[in-house]
């Protein structure tokens, strides 16, 4: 997919996209597997628990919830702050560390149940939360960890939860973590020998699902790296971002006009702000803003083309800042053709400055962006 890479010449504040869902994770220990990935998924979490619960600014996963499903399921963890939490978390995962290793084979998996029970206790801590205290988030992203072939489960889902009130769900996630090479022995206990790959569009179609799919490595990186994406945001709810552009870019979509042309796009933290890390010297009140604040249409980005410049010619010694990666954004309130042309558009332009080997350059009233599309 194409992107762009934005860097900035001044202060760029986040304040109105942070607006992160709760997470409830499931973990499929109900495979001959599971020994194999056990010691580093609880690695991973443990890694990336220590990060999450001590960052400053706006908190990134606000709560998290965690399950694990063998020959039954059981909530080894309600819903919990992350922020400041270390203790409780590093506590569920010792719990985890201890389930059964051998793996429990059988005929119909419990994993509905678990997605099941996940929203109903969502639900009663959200009627909770909101008698006690300000309203938390309306909906709730669960993700499935599983070693088994992640195609059969979003079937088995898929057709398990048809008649499931799934108002509070925000997303559902199947995660598949791959087998990797090791022993036949423990290979050939493995219901399916086809290679782990995600389902097509045509496929989720046919299917009619919006269940997710996505296949991860079986290392403490890979499982690492798949946690830390919680800490960007994904919110749906607005664009982040309005890049104005001269109409003439997009003749050969729209007839002549005045106006400039406007593409909506998403935004997404490259790097994380050092400063946020415990212990670093730097506030993080000083170049960044991370206070958190309602958004609005007019808390958008408007960013209007300058010039375009040759990149060979884009001294680096000029920009500064945190690196932001610009996306045709996925905005759920806009209609199907708008996102559909919103996107070609994006493409094209990304096209036709890669090939030309040109950035954009842009200004708004507190800062100046060089972009590079396309890269």
């Amino acid at each position: 997919m194409h992107r762009g890479h934005v860097v900035s010449q001044g202060p760029l504040s986040l304040a109105h996209v942070w607006q992160q869902p709760p997470r409830l994770l499931i973990v499929d220990a109900a495979c001959p597997s599971w020994a194999r990935v056990c010691s580093n998924l609880c690695e991973a979490l443990q890694n990336f628990f220590s990060l999450a619960c001590s960052l400053e600014g706006p908190t990134r996963v606000p709560l998290f919830s965690m399950y694990v499903v063998q020959s039954r399921h059981e909530c080894i963890l309600p819903f919990v702050q992350v922020k400041g939490n270390f203790v409780r978390l590093q506590a569920c995962i010792s719990e985890l560390r201890l389930v059964p290793r051998e793996g429990i084979c059988q005929q119909k998996s419990c994993l509905n149940l678990a997605v099941q029970d996940g929203l109903q206790q969502f639900k009663q801590h959200s009627r909770h939360t909101m008698v006690s205290a300000a309203p938390s988030s309306p909906s709730v992203e669960i993700t499935v960890l599983t070693c088994q072939p992640g195609k059969d489960i979003v079937k088995q889902l898929e057709g398990e939860l048809q008649n499931t009130d799934m108002v509070s769900l925000r997303r559902l996630q199947v995660t598949e973590i791959s087998k990797g090479d090791g022993p036949e022995s423990v290979d050939s206990l493995w219901p399916s020998e086809a290679p782990a790959e995600e389902l097509s569009t045509e496929e989720c179609s046919i299917l009619g699902t919006d269940i997710e799919l996505q296949v991860i490595e079986n290392d403490t990186v890979s499982i690492e790296s798949f946690f830390k994406a919680w800490l960007q945001d994904s919110g749906t709810d607005q664009e982040h971002l309005h890049l104005l552009l001269p109409s003439r870019c997009f003749s050969s979509f729209s007839s002549a006009r005045s106006e400039p042309m406007c593409l909506k796009c998403d935004l997404q933290e490259r790097l994380l702000n050092p400063a946020l890390l415990p212990g670093t010297a730097e506030s993080p009140g000083g170049d960044f803003s991370y206070q958190m604040a309602p958004q609005s249409a007019a808390s958008r980005y408007r960013l209007r083309v300058i010039k375009a410049l040759e990149s060979s010619g884009v001294c680096e010694s000029v920009t500064y800042g945190l690196p932001f990666i610009i996306r045709p954004t996925s905005c759920w309130q806009l209609d199907w053709d708008e996102l559909e042309t919103n996107q070609q558009r994006f493409h094209a332009l990304c096209h036709s400055l890669q090939r030309n080997n040109l950035c954009l350059r842009y200004r708004a009233t507190t800062v100046t962006l060089i972009t590079t599309l396309g890269r």
